[in-house]
This record gives structure tokens, C-alpha cells and sequence, in this order.
């Protein structure tokens, strides 16, 4: 049976929380076990220099999303794992299909027409401060996409939007210059989970309310302190399906666990034990794989070197892609 190749990218921007842990990363190593399975998993460090103007954060969080893969199981032997600027092929690719592109296509990304909304709504130029990183950006990760002919790639529903983009892309090229690339399919997890942080809304490095992956257990339990929660006592009855604790215990424990809270709950559990619970779920699922990660980040060679073997490894298949590319549009050898 032939295996089925799945792609997934993560920007390099921040320190790595729970929210990408139990959102993309525990997900995408699971699956990338399976036998079925080619998986492709890399760094989106081009991607980080669209919303980062700040080098040494991208740097910092480019070893520490590499340490936290590599720490929670990815097996670089087994999968496909790479740092997107250590291909070239991507960004040669990229302006190959931005040639390609219909730019009204690119006018209604979710992500360009929020920002000219926002600037509408501020009184601004419709495009103040919106670089072409920003417009563009559906067009990088078509090449991310397609220079592997991923089958599917997962996504949450907010990026689903750009992997249609990719598919609309690659069929525009096919039907102009013949079949070059599989269409890929946006694959969405609707019962994976999507934590809340520590006000409630979507754990977001943007929001800033997002609790660390691999702190100290006390910065940890710290963290989980600081989730917000109401003013009922102790004894007093309490809604589990509207508590950011109860929702993220959810996405650590077992079914059996899950219930059992659920009933913890409503018979009036103190908020100060359900975190206590919470802390304690957490940290016996993350700190099998805690000083590993320390380990790792600080033997920065180690990592270089096997990102630079990913990339050796990918490499050659996607420098014979970019290659029938090249010839499609008639970048050919004149010999």
C-alpha cells in the first residue's frame, strides 16, 4: 500500500505552549508513527520573518521548537525533518508560482483583507505597514506545500483557507503547463483540541495568555495558577463546559479521568485543587520529556546537525521537482 504523505510546518515565532503541544505538535508526531504515513514536518522559518522583525527571537525560537519536536518522540530517522531556509528549492519554487498567481486570489486571504480591515476601522491608508511578506504569504506555504506533493496537510480552520489557495495554485500551473503537482487536501481535526489560555480565549502567543511547554514545574504550576476562574466557593456547584481548566484537564486525560472531573465539578470542587489537579495531569505527561528538551537545547550542535541531515535527506527530491518546473516554464539548458 502506497504511504500517504502528510505535511505540517510551525512558525518560529515564540517559546513553544501547551496550546501548540496538544493543537499541532502531540498530533503530528503520533501520526507521523504510523506506518501508513510519510510525514514531512519542518520549521517555518521564512514564515517567522512576516510577523518577527526581531532576529534573535526567531533564531531562539527556531532551536527551541527543534529541541521540543525532537524532545516529545519525533524520530528525524523515521520522518522527513527539516528548517524551510535550509531548502531552496521553496523560495526559487515560490516566486515560480507568485508568477502564477491571480492576485485577486491573494486579495481575499483571511489574513491581508483583516489587516486592511483594521487599518479602515483605525483611519489609516487601507495598507499601512502591510508587506509583501503579509500578501504573499499564501504563496510561500503553496510552495511549502507542493514542492513535496503533500497529500494532505493538517490544519486548523483558520489556515484552511490557504491550503485551498495551494490546491487553486497548483491546478492553475497543471492546467498551463501539464501535471506537475498533487492537489493538496486541507485536513482538519474537528475533535482535536484548541485550549484556552489563561483569560479564556484562544491559547495565542498573540494574546500573550499562553502557558510554557517546557518550563520548570514550578513555572508551570505557576502559570496554571493564573488561569482565570469565577468567584464560587468551595462546595458551591461548578459549570465544567465554561472553565478553561476543566477544558485543558480535558485535553490531557483519559476519558474515565474526564468524567470524573466532570463530577468533581459539579459536587464543588475548589478551584484551588482543580488547578492542583490540573498541575499535576500535566506535569506527568511533560516531564518525561522535560530534560530531554533541556538537554538539547543546550548542545545546539547536535540539533544543527540533525536539521542539516533533514535537509540533505529532502533535498534531492526536491531539487528533481523544482527541476520539471523549470523545464515547464522554459528555464531549460540550452544543451
Amino acid at each position: 500500500m502506497a504511504r500517504h504523505r502528510v505535511l505540517t510546518g510551525i512558525t518560529t515565532t515564540g517559546t513553544p505552549h501547551l496550546g501548540n503541544y496538544v493543537g499541532a505538535i502531540r498530533p503530528a508526531i503520533e501520526s507521523s508513527k504510523k506506518h501508513e504515513v510519510d510525514a514531512y514536518l519542518f520549521m517555518a522559518d521564512y514564515h517567522a520573518l512576516i510577523k518577527s522583525q526581531n532576529p534573535d527571537l526567531v533564531a531562539q525560537s527556531s532551536r527551541e521548537i527543534a529541541a521540543t519536536w525532537l524532545a516529545l518522540g519525533l524520530d528525524p530517522s523515521a520522518t522527513h525533518f527539516y528548517r524551510q531556509s535550509d531548502i531552496p528549492e521553496i523560495t526559487e519554487l515560490s516566486w515560480i508560482l507568485t508568477c502564477n498567481a491571480a492576485k485577486g486570489l491573494m486579495n481575499r486571504a483571511h489574513a491581508y483583507k483583516g489587516a486592511v480591515q483594521a487599518n479602515e476601522e483605525a483611519g489609516e491608508d487601507p495598507d499601512y505597514a502591510i508587506t509583501m511578506g503579509l500578501f504573499s504569504y499564501p504563496i510561500l506555504m503553496a510552495a511549502d506545500i507542493l514542492i513535496f506533493n503533500a497529500n494532505d496537510v493538517p490544519v486548523g480552520r483558520d489556515q484552511i483557507q490557504h491550503v485551498e489557495m495551494a490546491r487553486d495554485i497548483a491546478a492553475r500551473f497543471n492546467h498551463h503547463y501539464g501535471e506537475t503537482f498533487v492537489l493538496p487536501k486541507a485536513v482538519v481535526d474537528d475533535e482535536g483540541a484548541v485550549l484556552q489560555g489563561l483569560d479564556g480565549r484562544k491559547m495565542s502567543k498573540s494574546y500573550g495568555n499562553t502557558i510554557p511547554l517546557f518550563g520548570t514545574p514550578k513555572q508551570l504550576q505557576k502559570a496554571i495558577n493564573k488561569i482565570k476562574t469565577n468567584v464560587l466557593e468551595p462546595g458551591e456547584p461548578k459549570d465544567p463546559d465554561t472553565s478553561a481548566v476543566f477544558q485543558i484537564w480535558c485535553a490531557f486525560a483519559s476519558d474515565a479521568e474526564r468524567l470524573e472531573m466532570r463530577s468533581a465539578f459539579e459536587a464543588g470542587l475548589g478551584w484551588g485543587d482543580a488547578k492542583k489537579r490540573l498541575f499535576e495531569r500535566v506535569n506527568d505527561e511533560i516531564a518525561p520529556a522535560r530534560a530531554e528538551y533541556d538537554r538539547l537545547m543546550a548542545n545546539p550542535a547536535e540539533l544543527e546537525m540533525i536539521l542539516r541531515e533533514g535537509a540533505a535527506k529532502v533535498r534531492p527530491e526536491s531539487q528533481a521537482l523544482l527541476e520539471k518546473v523549470r523545464t515547464a516554464v522554459g528555464l531549460r539548458s540550452f544543451s
